[in-house]
């Protein structure tokens, strides 16, 4: 033995230990010298390649000293163990590589001397060079690592990585500190039963998880989720899935990263009751303000229907007034031509007819236009109201030059309505198409009635050839005070009270200019009550 080696005791191969399998080593490593280098190898190579799954390379320890700590840790990790270096020789431990760890010149040259030609053999001073190199490379990466760390644990936004079997391999501290977990119960779980509280996977019809997402669509995805914290704790939390991938088209990983925006809703939920308080609170100031200007524009057109109305009913009153006198004035001047007086007095007491039914006209007009005359229903023959609403208005008719044409359906249905109202309706239209067509030098009225079985409704259909109404008076023509006759000759009311009294029937009114003919007006009423609503536009529906 050379001169300063160190007594190594001989080897006992009765106490061979046996080898453990080593499937994954490529080169089996053996360790001489078991101080704390040997221990600090052991913990930086062995123990985390075993925590990986993977077969340590170093297989044995050679140390005469049974408690040196690299032999102890050895022990501990169970790898073989040698008081004397040269049991590393015995070829069934196939060594391939013995590491010398002991600056001691005299065991390396013992070592070369001995060593089978199988067996290579690293020096302390190279090793030394190539340890300290790692640790500077190590010292590095502790660095670099501690800055990352740092910088995602400094990110207010909750960091996540997330395994492609769904476990939870990192977390950053801003994730623990909201949702109130610690570490240990947030690494190595499930994300869903972290964030669902459920032992399964996550259904795409149940809850539609990120991560399947970024897996079907291959793209990175967002989405706005409720999550429930450690105290039960509804949040609302933005999430953001990144996939990171491996050459082979793998996922290696989900980088999952979510923020709370909880505070961000519960601002914008009240800034919308805010908007929505400021809106009621607008409209009712903006309906007061309408209420006010409705009612000064009902005043102003009250007072100028009051002139309008006073002058209407003054002209007929007053076309009376002239005709009793003259009337008057005849019979006291006495008896001169009974006959001519005779026709005479007939003539003036058809005008005062016409004048007193206009009179009467104007007033059911206003009480039906303020709603005044209530409505009462009963079964009505149309047919037989068409014919005494004619029978009133002959003399106007005649006076106008209008001839009457009638197509009446025989065996129309009686409808359930006011007869009052509807006969109003009726001396509206009429005598309307009476002024039209006389305006014109004289016509033809028709009025037909019609039995829609399919709808279970009856039309009656008034024909005049009278002045077209024009293309732009047809949106205003059942407006309340529209007219376009000369002053003293109507207030706009007739076909504004008729369009009411048929919407509150559950019927339709409208007209149709004939270009060069004359104009159609429809009435079409159901045969019961109908509930009455408008559409968007305005229409009129039963």
């Amino acid at each position: 033995m050379p001169a300063g080696l160190r007594p190594w005791p001989a080897a006992n191969f009765d106490r061979v230990k046996p080898m453990p399998d080593k499937k994954n080593s490529i080169v089996n490593i053996a360790l001489v010298g078991g101080g704390g280098l040997c221990k600090e190898v052991l913990r930086k190579t062995t123990f985390n390649l075993a925590h990986e799954d993977v077969s340590a390379p170093v297989l044995a320890v050679a140390d005469p000293d049974i408690r040196s700590p690299g032999r102890v840790l050895a022990e501990e990790f169970g790898l073989l163990t040698f008081t004397d270096y040269h049991d590393l020789y015995d070829p069934r431990y196939n060594i391939h590589l013995i590491i010398i760890l002991s600056p001691e010149e005299d065991i390396l040259e013992d070592i070369l001397a001995t060593r089978p030609s199988r067996i290579r053999i690293m020096a302390y001073n190279v090793f030394e060079v190539f340890w300290k190199a790692l640790h500077a490379e190590e010292r590095k990466l502790r660095k670099r690592n501690k800055e990352i760390e740092t910088i995602l644990n400094g990110i207010q936004e909750f960091i996540m990585v997330i395994t492609p079997n769904m476990e939870i391999v990192e977390v950053n501290d801003a994730y623990l500190k909201k949702m109130g977990y610690s570490r240990e119960e947030v690494i190595g779980r499930k994300c869903h039963e972290i964030y669902q509280k459920i032992i399964y996977p996550c259904d795409s019809q149940e809850i539609e998880c990120p991560l399947n997402e970024v897996i079907r669509n291959k793209l990175p995805c967002r989405q706005i989720r409720t999550r429930v914290s450690a105290e039960g704790k509804p949040l609302h939390i933005e999430v953001r899935v990144y996939p990171v991938w491996e050459k082979d088209g793998r996922i290696l990983n989900f980088i999952h990263i979510s923020r709370d925006i909880t505070e961000q809703k519960l601002e914008e939920e009240e800034i919308t009751r805010r908007l929505e308080r400021m809106v009621e609170e607008r409209t009712r100031q903006l309906k007061e303000t309408h209420e006010k200007l409705l009612h000064q524009d009902k005043m102003s057109s009250l007072g100028k229907l009051s002139a309008s109305v006073v002058h209407e009913i003054n002209n007929p009153i007053a076309g009376i007034l002239n005709l009793t006198l003259l009337i008057k004035r005849i019979v006291e001047e006495g008896p001169a031509g009974q006959e001519t007086d005779f026709e005479k007095f007939l003539y003036y007491l058809n005008l005062m007819e016409t004048e007193t039914l206009r009179i009467t006209r104007i007033v059911n007009n206003l009480l039906t236009f303020s709603r005044e005359s209530k409505m009462e229903l009963s079964k009505v023959d149309i047919n037989r109201l068409i014919e005494k609403t004619l029978f009133l208005n002959a003399n106007l008719l005649k006076i106008n030059g209008v001839k009457v044409e009638k197509h009446l359906y025989p065996d129309l249905p009686e409808i359930i309505g006011s007869e009052d109202q509807l006969q109003q309706v009726f001396m509206n239209i009429i005598s309307n198409a009476a002024e039209t067509i006389e305006a014109s030098g004289g016509g033809v009225l028709g009025l037909e009635t019609r039995y829609l079985q399919k709808s279970e409704r009856i039309s009656v259909i008034f024909k005049d050839t009278g002045i077209v109404i024009p293309k732009e008076n047809i949106s205003k023509i059942f407006e309340p005070f529209f007219t376009t006759k000369k002053e003293g000759k109507g207030v706009g009311l007739g076909l504004s009270v008729a369009y009411g009294i048929v919407r509150d029937h559950g019927g339709s009114i409208y007209v149709e200019p004939q270009e060069g003919k004359g104009n159609i007006f429809t009435v079409k009423l159901p045969l019961e009550q109908t509930v009455v609503t408008l559409d968007q536009h305005g229409g009129l529906h039963g």
